[in-house]
């Protein structure tokens, strides 16, 4: 993805979250400079990955396979190994009418996929089998409070105010239908780097053509700025 990219779906998230009258938290607005002059004091936001995150998948088409994700809290999973501090996590995600986020599971979180506003959010699933692929099994999965059996590779629709909850080894795959969808998602620690599979490989972050200075930092780009720990 080209940065001029990046900073383009930034702007146009920026505004689509006033919209909805979703504010992110301050440090948000920070701006590379900003980061520059940070120290151990934002451990916290750069070991809990919490930030801007824009995927393209590895597609070379966000507009086709894509995401847009902030993170706003996460512990980090030895909190969730030892049972101990922070063991939940929340995103908010834009998700584009026919973008699709491929087809995964997670191996350890649990997550409620939550319809904040907008279109509508269609999730389809299909149990894992022992050696993780696709099972022909019908999926029990509980919506809103109430259990609901979906045939293997259906589809769920989750209008504004629903919500979905998905366990682990439960694949999914999500799309908006007719307008885009704000999504909420809470979960408990969420591990990007090894509690995801994808059902076919896919790039979880973006290859990033520096065409033009970031508007603000990705989670991926803290590491060039304040160093990996902060």
């Amino acid at each position: 993805m080209r940065r001029s990219e990046i900073n383009a779906i930034m702007q146009k998230a920026e505004r689509f979250l006033l919209e909805h009258c979703f504010f992110l938290p301050p440090f948000s607005a920070w701006s590379p400079a900003d980061w520059k002059t940070k120290g151990p004091e934002v451990q916290d936001i750069v070991e809990g990955q919490l930030g801007w995150d824009i995927t393209d998948f590895g597609s070379t088409d966000f507009s086709r396979s894509g995401l847009f994700l902030f993170t706003i809290r996460n512990g980090r999973p030895a909190d969730l190994k030892a049972m101990r501090g922070k063991l939940y996590a929340e995103k908010i995600m834009i998700v584009e009418p026919a973008q699709v986020t491929p087809m995964h599971f997670h191996r350890q979180k649990t997550e409620d996929i939550i319809n904040r506003g907008g279109g509508t959010l269609v999730v389809q699933l299909h149990n894992s089998t022992p050696d993780e692929g696709l099972s022909d099994m019908p999926v029990v999965v509980t919506i809103d409070g109430i259990a609901h059996t979906i045939p293997a590779g259906g589809s769920v629709r989750l209008h504004p105010g629903e919500s979905i909850t998905l366990t682990p080894f439960l694949y999914h795959k999500f799309w908006a239908e007719e307008e885009r969808v704000l999504t909420g998602e809470v979960s408990t620690v969420n591990d990007d780097a090894s509690d995801n599979r994808f059902y076919e490989p896919v790039g979880r972050f973006p290859t990033i053509i520096e065409d033009e200075p970031p508007r603000h930092l990705l989670t991926i780009d803290y590491p060039k700025y304040i160093g990996a720990t902060a």
